[in-house]
């Protein structure tokens, strides 16, 4: 399969509760494409490069693109802003700064990776297409 398709909401991203919104939209376009198995992995990962992005990027537009192409699906997060999304720890007492912590774990744990282009305008994370994605109800 070699099929684009836009989540993003007519409407551009301009705060965190729009965090929510794009998360489900992801979910549903994977639904609709056949992509079940990935939903759990790709909605995580996809709320915290849209949640990093509204949060850190100053910008009033977020855009989010999914791609599956040679059975990986892509996913990238488009804010337009330049600057290196970078891994940092985060205190036990911390109430953010883990999201990207996620990111990597979830793309290590499906075979995947993640990472910054466009000089940091653009965060991306790249997971595998099972052979047989499950549908799920």
């Amino acid at each position: 399969m070699d099929e684009q398709f836009s989540i993003g909401p007519l409407e551009p991203l301009t705060d965190a509760a729009q965090v929510g919104v794009m998360r489900r939209i992801a979910k549903a376009a994977l639904q609709r494409h056949g992509l079940a198995a990935l939903v759990d992995a790709a909605a995580l990962v996809v709320s915290e490069l849209v949640g990093n992005a509204v949060l850190h990027s100053g910008t009033a537009e977020v855009r989010t693109i999914m791609v599956v192409r040679s059975g990986i699906l892509h996913i990238v997060v488009v804010d337009g802003m330049p600057g290196q999304a970078v891994l940092r720890t985060a205190d036990d007492v911390a109430e953010s700064g883990r999201g990207l912590f996620l990111v990597e774990a979830v793309a290590a744990e499906c075979g995947g990776s993640w990472g910054t282009s466009c000089a940091g305008a653009c965060t991306w994370c790249r997971l595998p297409v099972p052979d047989h994605p499950v549908n799920q109800a």
